[in-house]
């Protein structure tokens, strides 16, 4: 959920008191019209936090841990497990990954593109989910369960929600906020090249079957987007 308004200037008075709004919306990139528009309706958006804290050197999760619904991030963080790490590798980069291995005498393959990608945030709640796991979050959050699949289909997820999924399934706080790409993986803590040792770690055949579940499910968004692009059309022309 956005922050109190009330406790992001608490917060931002003790992280930054000799500086004006005006100079932490221009280092931070921070529109000025956005913040005071924020602050008007007393709800501070975690982005804004995010950047206020980068500029200043600080590392996102603490400050978003300084307010009341994110403190869960203080303290020692649970490593991502390796689905979740898995969950942050693109697609083309797991069919790079595919065809190095079984192309003869091996092919070098490119080094993986940062978290996140275009399914990521549906790609890692399917890592973490036991099958069970939306319910779950619907119950805890009160958030409708079409509500909730319709986030994941637009591969996008509130910071609150991307916390409560991972409080649901048990997991560490951080894959939520690094698949959701409100922070990035060396701010949540990741070990450098921890996406990559996890997919060394998959066998040829795990590899594979992972791969042909990603194009199958790439392939089902295109038809629907093909579908749906054909109805404009068709309403178009009977328009015209």
């Amino acid at each position: 959920m956005p922050l109190p308004a009330k406790a992001f200037q608490h917060w931002l008075h003790r992280v930054a008191p000799a500086m004006s709004t005006a100079d932490i919306c221009r280092i931070s990139g921070v529109k000025r019209t956005t913040l005071a528009q924020q602050l008007v309706r007393g709800k501070v958006a975690e982005s804004s936090v995010v950047s206020i804290s980068r500029a200043l050197g600080l590392n996102p999760l603490d400050g978003l841990a300084s307010f009341e619904s994110y403190a869960g991030l203080t303290g020692p963080s649970r490593p991502p497990t390796p689905a979740e790490l898995v969950s942050q590798i693109a697609t083309t980069d797991l069919l790079h990954a595919v065809i190095a291995r079984t192309a003869p005498g091996g092919a070098a393959t490119p080094a993986l593109r940062p978290a996140p990608h275009a399914t990521s945030v549906r790609n890692w709640v399917d890592a973490i989910d036991d099958g069970d796991l939306r319910h779950r979050v619907s119950a805890a959050t009160g958030i409708a369960p079409q509500n909730y699949s319709a986030q994941l289909t637009a591969n996008r997820l509130s910071p609150e929600l991307a916390v409560a999924t991972s409080r649901a399934a048990g997991v560490g706080f951080t894959g939520g906020l690094v698949a959701t790409g409100l922070v990035t993986e060396a701010e949540a803590g990741w070990l450098p090249g921890a996406r990559q040792a996890a997919l060394d770690a998959l066998s040829d055949g795990e590899l594979t079957v992972l791969a042909g579940d990603r194009l199958q499910a790439l392939g089902r968004t295109l038809r629907r987007q093909e579908q749906e692009q054909a109805q404009t059309e068709k309403i178009w022309e009977n328009l015209g």
